[in-house]
């Protein structure tokens, strides 16, 4: 048996068991339609698990998709827009609440700090990858680069802090997608817009699995984001910036 094979069969004995595991009656209330409380959109990383990291198990409660980069934002006719799977759930089912969540030591922004880095040093034009990069893969670096160059102009980006440049810049970019969609028209004024960063690295803290709010509206300061949260919970608000 092949190694492919090897991992179909596990697939197959994965679902299964999960079938296995869901009480009667689990689907009863999403039959007709779905009305997630919130989404959250996440970096896609095998160590990253949305339903895991906000412990959700029942089936309508959390829309999550993912994109490179834990990006919001996409083009249409030459204009960037809410992406459309962040959006649909806002649009079409009522939700009220979207989080946009980073995570230590992200491959999405180190490869776009990678490619400015390039582009300072070899005048290459800084298209996110090299040759051999997917089209696919590239087009969302590309769009991180001038987040990446807006990071590292910003004074509160440093090099020799404790915390390491791409965790720095990983709270920066979610600060960037958050304000990307409270000014959105697309967003309704009503929608809460939430900024963690998922920390599997102790970067913030000593619990990795933690998600670190950062960001509330647009709201960065870490002693008027404790303000928001219950007294048990002030520990996970923490800003590297």
């Amino acid at each position: 048996m092949t190694r492919n094979m090897d991992t179909l069969q596990e697939l197959l004995e994965r679902n299964a068991r999960h079938v296995e595991s869901l009480p009667e009656g689990h689907f009863a209330d999403v039959q007709d339609g779905q009305e997630p409380t919130a989404v959250s959109v996440c970096c896609p990383d095998s160590r990253v698990s949305q339903e895991g990291m906000w412990d959700v198990e029942e089936p309508g409660w959390l829309f999550a998709p993912s994109t490179i980069g834990n990006q919001v934002w996409d083009r249409h006719g030459g204009e960037r827009v809410v992406d459309g799977s962040v959006l649909y759930p806002i649009a079409y089912t009522g939700t009220r609440t979207a989080v946009v969540v980073g995570h230590t030591g992200c491959g999405a922004v180190t490869a776009a700090l990678e490619a400015v880095r390039d582009e300072g040093s070899e005048g290459d034009g800084g298209d996110g990858g090299d040759d051999e990069t997917p089209p696919g893969v590239a087009k969302w670096v590309d769009a991180l680069v001038p987040v990446v160059e807006d990071g590292l102009a910003d004074e509160r980006v440093d090099s020799d802090r404790e915390a390491g440049l791409v965790d720095q810049l990983v709270e920066y970019n979610v600060d960037r997608q958050v304000a990307f969609l409270c000014g959105s028209e697309e967003v309704p004024d009503d929608t809460d817009v939430y900024g963690f960063v998922y920390d599997f690295q102790r970067v913030y803290g000593d619990d990795p699995g933690r998600t670190y709010l950062v960001n509330a509206d647009g709201e960065t300061d870490a002693g008027a984001l404790r303000e928001r949260v219950p007294a048990d919970f002030e520990e996970a608000v923490r800003r590297l910036l």
